[in-house]
């Protein structure tokens, strides 16, 4: 019965959403869809079954077969470099063999062995293949030293990381090769990954973004198997002993000062499999935890040092996540622009938590009246105005309200067509903004209530950084669950927000909801950026007056080079569209009918190919990063064959 609700749901939102007519269409091809699956004997897979998930998107024996024949245009040496100490047998085992069935088959294996006594119990193992080149050290030089022992070993185009215990999937190397071929600029790639216990079950699949530099700041989210090229190792000079515990994370934050984002290559694919077991890094003890926290907390903050940014690191909210807070140069001025439409109780619960909590000092409030009726919220507008810090200004005179008469704009006189009547988002945003002082600006909702007191410092000191476009924040429901923590396009078929409804205590997929990252959008709700960002990018589309603008303002700032950065330690209540209403009337469901249309003709790109910090393998029918529950078709080979056929 809950199933069936549940459709029956789904489907007004879908009518609701696309129309009638797309509605019919889209169930008419879901059931074909099943029909022809249930005819290949393919079932569903539900959310969560990895198992399901593997069957279905990694290369069976006849693929493996293939790719062993797969002739390639550039078939360079690949080096896998293992430092070893007091290696289990049977990991070792499992080391040689996922290495000698690879289907790619120009590679060599080097072992620098730093244990204190040499095992010859290992030797029939590493004798195997001609491609295996070992070498027992007769010291322990450390987690640096051992790796550099290795690297020293490497006569590879390329050098490719593993630890002693992982295992690499079959088909890594041929993956890896293939993105070369594809993505001949790569200096440095880097794969999604899983864990595999004791009992070679494997679970925990983390499906990566694309290269994200605050991200990494944030978590070494790349890890174990990564690929340098030969002459960016050689740059970088290997790995440095001052930071064992977090050597890799040092040399991945490094790399990422000397090589371009373009050249960073993610392959979209499970290619190793991290074991956890009682010595593994996933089961340290608390001094070991601390030990490897302090180091890539060093490793941090000294490449914080090394470009120019003047920022302190902190523990994040789990083990493993770190926050970054950049300190505000100077003392600029922020305008809060808050569109306001009668609603005088919700607004006032808005800027009184602004006025009472904000620590920032230097900032105005600029209110946008637009078409209030209500004789009440004229009356509270005259109380703010005797506030130096608020000004009240209305976007269908033109003028502003100013001891109780109105004042005409000299900003929008000089700079704005005549305004309109009606509820235009983007351009109240624009005239607010077009009407403001500030240097920065901050779009905020009247139905939001601000819990972090040092906020403006926080949005700020990243949005002085050069690199940024645009700072988002994390948003709750009034029943205490998220209503935003960044958004990822594509979901619901242009744009959702993610994380939605999951307890504003708890943790979603990797605690991405707590940490510091970039994405390609944040919601206009609260949305802070330079105002000479706004000029550059031709301020908000008025064409997208409801929907899709803060999606769409975020893609411009990131078409002209910016990053876009969320940050989930600046929080608000969000009561949200309490002023403006719901999309339920013929006409708000045309005209959101519309705006979707006008955002996929001018993004169709990224709706195409799929959001860079999301991942292929997730799905886009919900905010809460569960695996695609159908086969995945990659960027690659397969890819390629489907675009041919049509």
């Amino acid at each position: 019965m809950n199933i069936i609700k549940h459709r029956i749901n789904q489907i007004k939102f879908y009518i609701g959403k696309y129309g009638f007519i797309k509605t019919i269409k889209k169930c008419i091809k879901t059931v074909i869809r099943k029909v022809i699956r249930i005819i290949k004997g393919e079932k569903d897979l539900q959310y969560g079954d990895y198992g399901g998930w593997i069957k279905y998107n990694e290369p069976n024996d006849a693929d493996l077969k293939s790719q062993m024949k797969r002739k390639f245009d550039y078939e360079p040496k690949i080096s896998v470099i293992v430092p070893m100490y007091n290696t289990k047998e049977k990991f070792f085992k499992d080391l040689v063999n996922c290495m000698i069935n690879q289907t790619y088959s120009n590679w060599e294996l080097c072992l620098a062995d730093g244990s204190p006594k040499k095992n010859e119990s290992l030797k029939k193992y590493y004798e195997k293949d001609n491609r295996i080149n070992y070498k027992f050290l007769g010291e322990n030089k450390g987690i640096a030293g051992n790796t550099n022992s290795a690297i020293d070993m490497a006569t590879g185009e390329y050098i490719a990381l593993l630890d002693h215990d992982d295992i690499l999937a079959d088909y890594a190397l041929y993956e890896v090769i293939y993105a070369l071929n594809k993505f001949p600029n790569s200096e440095f790639l880097y794969s999604d990954e899983d864990k595999i216990d004791e009992n070679d079950n494997r679970y925990d699949a983390y499906f990566k973004p694309d290269f994200a530099p605050d991200t990494l700041r944030c978590q070494n989210y790349i890890c174990h198997f990564s690929i340098f090229k030969k002459e960016l190792m050689e740059k970088l000079a290997g790995f440095r002993a001052d930071y064992d515990g977090a050597q890799d994370y040092d040399i991945f934050l490094r790399m990422s000062e000397i090589t371009k984002p373009e050249n960073i290559t993610h392959i979209p694919k499970i290619l190793y499999h991290w074991r956890v077991h009682n010595q593994s890094t996933a089961k340290l003890n608390s001094n070991a935890k601390n030990y490897a926290f302090e180091a890539g907390k060093k490793a941090i903050e000294d490449h914080l040092k090394r470009i120019g940014l003047d920022g302190e690191v902190s523990q994040g909210c789990i083990e493993g996540i770190y926050r970054v807070d950049y300190k505000v140069k100077g003392n600029p001025k922020v305008s809060i622009v808050i569109p306001s439409k009668d609603g005088k109780d919700i607004l006032k619960v808005c800027i009184d938590s602004v006025l009472n909590l904000t620590t920032y000092e230097n900032y105005e409030i600029v209110v946008v009246e637009n078409n209030s009726e209500t004789e009440e919220v004229f009356e509270y507008y005259k109380e703010l105005i005797k506030n130096d810090k608020i000004r009240v200004v209305n976007y269908n005179t033109g003028k502003e309200i100013a001891n109780h008469e109105e004042s005409s704009l000299e900003y929008t006189n000089k700079n704005r067509r005549e305004v309109k009547k009606g509820f235009n988002y983007s351009a109240i945003i624009n005239f607010g903004t077009q009407n403001s002082e500030g240097e920065y600006i901050v779009q905020l909702n009247n139905d939001t209530e601000l819990i972090t007191t040092n906020w403006l410092e926080l949005m700020i000191g990243f949005c002085q950084r050069e690199d940024v476009g645009a700072v988002g924040a994390k948003l709750y429901y009034p029943d205490e669950t998220i209503q935003h923590a960044g958004i990822i396009v594509g979901i619901g078929g242009i744009a959702g927000n993610r994380f939605k409804s999951i307890p504003k205590s708890g943790h979603g997929y990797f605690a991405k909801e707590s940490m510091i990252e970039n994405l390609s959008a944040v919601t206009g709700a609260c949305l802070f950026s330079k105002k000479s960002i706004y000029e550059e990018v031709e301020y908000m589309n008025e064409k997208l007056a409801v929907a899709f603008n803060d999606v769409d303002f975020c893609l411009k700032i990131r078409e002209k080079g910016y990053l876009v950065v969320y940050n989930p330690f600046v929080e608000f209540w969000h009561y949200e569209s309490k002023s403006r209403g719901q999309e339920n009337t013929p006409e708000k469901i045309k005209r959101f009918q519309g705006e979707m249309s006008t955002f996929e003709q001018r993004w169709p790109e990224i709706l195409d190919s799929g959001d860079p910090y999301y991942n292929v393998n997730l799905s886009l029918d919900t905010e809460v990063y569960h695996m695609k529950n159908i086969k995945v078709n990659y960027y690659g080979e397969e890819e390629i064959k489907r675009k041919k056929r049509k």
